[in-house]
Formats: structure tokens, sequence, C-alpha cells
């Protein structure tokens, strides 16, 4: 038990301190099982549900439109609640709503499929869908605002960051393929049961974690009007912080680029590359192993570079790398530039946490991610909708030549991503201030975001 107790004490050490250390293993693990939970019941819809349906795209495509409302619809009102709420409560009792509603799917999947209509079957899948990323949006905020008490300075802040993402980035890698064989090994509910208990063990890994309860003003959460004027305070705020509102245009111009990118690759894979369908796989897999290593490097990056100087450079790279992967015309070029590329994707991501956190103060965290993820959100539905209309209409028939190189349509189409991307780091190198570092209010002048 004592080389247990020292095993367990140097892991968390090596994940910056014991309180962060209990809310990654909580997120690694509920990660991971959401992984294997969507790819889950995509597959049973697809295979299985609708199996030689004419409608199947669209009952999986309802899938992915659960998810979505969910975070435009109530995403933006959760944050008004976490910044009222208790954030560890929050936590706590967003994953036991999540374990209640993957456990109740889970139960009533024990029946054959022939037990309900097929209506009510997918009424039911996109009920929980919906519910589990609701749950999401309370506890997303919630745990930023957590992450930003328990991890310090923008060294740390990013590193943990970092960490996070590259856990992301390994269950998007593991989950799927765990998925197909414990769908038709073992069956749907086991999948959901599994996803449950990720959920009951996230919870006990937060329920430890050491946060100082927040002092609030007793004042009722249900009285409308009440939550309109907070809603509106934290939206006031938001435009009113030139940082953010910086963020927030260089967020979505990027988005504009990436979005593109992840709804046309499979046809720039097989067109482009020419390469076969079922090498697709290794794409996704390159991309993830270059995603965690680029999240794991972030806190170094950030460390000698700053926060700032880090986001607009790691941006104006991406951009470039894009613009070189839409020239490809082979699958080893293609897949060493799109690993390439995944590196400063990752890095951007992990070195905006804590420019996020130092623009706000932790009384309107939940309702500064209350706008910044769903803005994010619709900025990436719209760019899907747009390269998928360009690529299947637009510029179906379209091909030429430009200084002596072939172009066609998804070529174009990623071209123009890596220009949006380009243009969101010159944006951010002339339009996000310089962070004051914490100094007398006699002091002359600002300071530039510097290294920890």
């Amino acid at each position: 038990m004592a080389g247990l107790s020292a095993l367990r004490g140097g892991i968390e050490r090596q994940l910056i301190n014991r309180d962060y250390a209990r809310l990654w293993y909580g997120q690694a693990v509920s990660t991971l099982g959401d992984f294997v939970f969507d790819t889950t019941l995509v597959l049973w819809v697809a295979t299985d549900l609708a199996r030689g349906r004419s409608w199947a795209p669209a009952a999986v495509s309802g899938v992915m439109l659960a998810v979505g409302t969910a975070v435009l619809v109530v995403g933006p009102l959760a944050g008004v609640f976490v910044d009222r709420w208790d954030r560890k409560r929050v936590l706590l009792r967003t994953e036991v709503v999540r374990a209640l509603l993957t456990g109740s799917l889970a139960a009533v999947s024990f029946l054959p499929a022939s037990a309900l209509p097929t209506g009510v079957w997918l009424a039911l899948i996109y009920a929980v869908v919906f519910g589990v990323n609701a749950a999401g949006q309370f506890f997303s905020p919630a745990r930023f605002a957590v992450l930003g008490q328990v991890v310090s300075g923008d060294a740390d802040r990013t590193r943990a960051a970092g960490i996070g993402q590259a856990t992301t980035a390994s269950a998007s890698i593991i989950g799927p393929p765990l998925a197909a064989p414990l769908l038709f090994a073992a069956g749907l509910q086991w999948a959901l049961v599994l996803n449950a208990l990720s959920y009951v063990f996230s919870w006990w890994a937060i329920r430890s974690v050491r946060v100082a309860e927040q002092q609030h003003d007793g004042q009722s959460a249900a009285g409308a009007g009440r939550l309109r004027q907070e809603f509106v305070a934290g939206l006031r705020f938001f435009v009113g912080n030139r940082f953010l509102v910086a963020l927030l245009g260089i967020a979505v111009i990027a988005q504009c680029g990436t979005g593109a990118i992840n709804s046309l690759n499979i046809f720039f894979v097989t067109g482009n590359l020419h390469t076969d369908s079922r090498l697709y796989g290794f794409v996704s897999t390159a991309f993830g192993v270059g995603a965690i290593a680029g999240s794991l490097l972030a806190g170094r990056v950030v460390r000698r570079l700053g926060a700032r100087t880090t986001t607009w450079a790691a941006l104006l790279l991406t951009g470039a790398l894009v613009l070189a992967y839409a020239r490809q015309t082979g699958f080893v070029g293609g897949v060493v530039l799109l690993t390439a590329f995944s590196l400063p994707v990752a890095m951007l991501n992990t070195a905006m946490t804590p420019l996020l956190l130092d623009a706000t103060p932790t009384e309107y965290l939940g309702r500064m991610m209350a706008v910044f993820n769903p803005v994010n959100q619709l900025a990436s539905m719209l760019s899907v909708v747009v390269a998928g209309w360009l690529a299947s209409s637009a510029l179906r028939d379209f091909h030429g030549h430009l200084a002596g190189v072939g172009i066609g349509p998804i070529d174009t189409v990623f071209s123009a991503a890596g220009l949006c991307i380009v243009m969101a780091g010159l944006y951010a190198a002339i339009s996000l201030p310089r962070k004051r570092e914490p100094e007398p209010a006699a002091a002359p002048a600002p300071q530039p975001a510097a290294a920890h």
C-alpha cells in the first residue's frame, strides 16, 4: 500500500499538483467513455437500427445535430448558473446527471431492437445525447473555472491545458477502435454501461479536489428577471473586454479554415492523395499523434515565447502548413504535413487557455465560456456547411492551372482555409493587447506577456 501511495504521489507531482491530477483522472476516463459512447451509437444506428434504409444518413446526422443543438441552446444560459453556483458542486451534479441518463438508456437497450418502434429508439437516443451534452455545457465552464483555481501561472496553466488536449487526442485514437468490437461482441448496452461508469469514476475523482467553496448572495436562481440581468451583464462584460473580443474574432476566423478541413478531408485523401478510403484511419491517427505531441510541448513553448506570441505564431504556422497540405498529391507527403499541421493547432488550443483565464474575473468565467463556446460551435457548423456547398455545387466541376500547378475543388477550398488561418494569425498579432503584469497602480507603462 505504501508503494502504491508513493506511485500515485509521483504521478500527481508530474501532473502539476494533486488537485489538477484528480481533475485529470476524471477527464481521462470520462472522455474515453464519451468517444466509445458516441462511436457506438453512430455504429448501432447505421448498422442495426437504420440498416438498409434510405434515411440512414439522416438518422446518423441526427446524433450530431443533437450535440450541436445542446451547445447552441443550453450553452449561453448555462454560464449564468455556473457563475451563481459552487463550481465543484456543478461538476459533481452534472456527472450524476450524465451517469443516470446513459445508465437509463443502457437499461432500455437490454430490450431487443424489435421491442420498440424505430422512431421511439431514435427519439430516446437523441434525447439522451442532447441531455448528456446539455449537462456538459454546465460541466465544461465549471471545470475551466476550477482549473483556474487549482493551477496558477501562464506556464502551468498552458501545461495543464496541454495535458488535457493530449488526453482528448489520445482518447480519440483509442476510443473509436474500441467501440466496434465492444458493440458487435458484447452489445450496445455494455458500451452504454461503460460510459455510465466512466461518469461515476469522474465523480469519485472530482469529489476529492480541494477548492474553496464559493459564497453567494442567496438569490434564487429561478427568477427570470434576474437571470436575464446576469446574462446581459455577462454579454456586456464580454463585448467591453477588448482582449476577449479579439480572442473570439481570432477563433472564429480560424474556424472558417479548420471546419472545412474536418468536413472534406476524406475526399481530399481519396481524390487528391489517391489513397484507398480504408487507409483514412491512418490519417486520423497521424493527426492525433501530432496533437498529443503539440499539446505536451505547448507548456515549454509558452514558457519561452509567452501565450500571446504562441497564439499568433501557431496560427501563422498552421495556415502555412495547410497551404502546403493542399498541394500534396501523395499519401506519405500528405500524412507528414497533416501530422506537422496538428502540432501548432494543439499548441494554439492550449495557449489560449491562460489568455482566457487572465482576461476574465472568476465571477464571469461561466458566462465568458457561455459566449465563447457557442459562437465557436456556430462558426464551425457554418464553415462545414459552406465548405460542403462549395465542394458539391459551386466548385464541383472546377479544374484549372495556376503557375503550372493543377488545381481542383477540394484543394481550392483547403487553400482558402489556409488563407483564413493565416489571416487569423495576422489579426492576432495586431489585435491582441499586450497583457499587463501585476504591478502598482502608479506603474508608468504596460509590460508585455512574459514567460514564467
